[in-house]
């Protein structure tokens, strides 16, 4: 038998307290983790503030359909980006709380992005583990690094394509 608590509470408390740390921190977002590193299935919370830099990216995995990544937003909204292999936007989506887009699977090898539209922004993710960090992501050549000037820039480019389009 483990020690591990029979409920796992996903709720504003959390929300708050994991939002908080996504403030504080030098990237702008925050996991808050129900899985351990090993496991097979990640699930975690997301929160992500607009600034956040989520460099272009796929997850792959050693085995057919296993890379696929999971995006229920359950505060605030986000943007999710795809792209195809040469780095050029493919579609974009608002995934919201308040809908009418909640959700989204991202299947295997789909190269994709997130950007913050509201402060304090939670999102619940799911994934197939082990989470190894080395291997976890394989990144889209051609955008910057985080942490770069020309990471901010190309975040409010993104965040700005969003704005424009809720405006027409």
């Amino acid at each position: 038998m483990t020690n591990a608590p029979r409920l796992q509470r996903l709720d504003q408390e959390l929300f708050e307290l994991t939002a908080k740390r996504a403030i504080r921190s030098p990237r702008r977002r925050q996991n808050y983790n129900f899985h351990q590193p090993e496991d097979a299935v990640q699930r975690f919370l997301n929160v992500l503030q607009p600034g956040t830099y989520v460099r272009p990216h796929r997850h792959q995995r050693d085995r057919p359909g296993a890379g696929f990544e999971c995006f229920l937003v359950l505060q605030g909204s986000i943007g999710l980006l795809l792209f195809d292999a040469s780095g050029q936007m493919i579609q974009h989506e608002r995934l919201s709380a308040s809908g009418p887009l909640h959700g989204i699977e991202v299947a295997e090898n789909q190269l994709h992005s997130l950007v913050a539209l509201e402060p304090d922004s939670v999102i619940f993710e799911l994934k197939q583990g082990p989470y190894i960090p080395s291997s976890d992501k394989d990144f889209l050549a051609g955008y910057p690094m985080e942490g770069t000037t020309e990471s901010v820039i190309q975040e409010r480019k993104w965040r700005d394509l969003f704005i424009q389009s809720d405006h027409r």
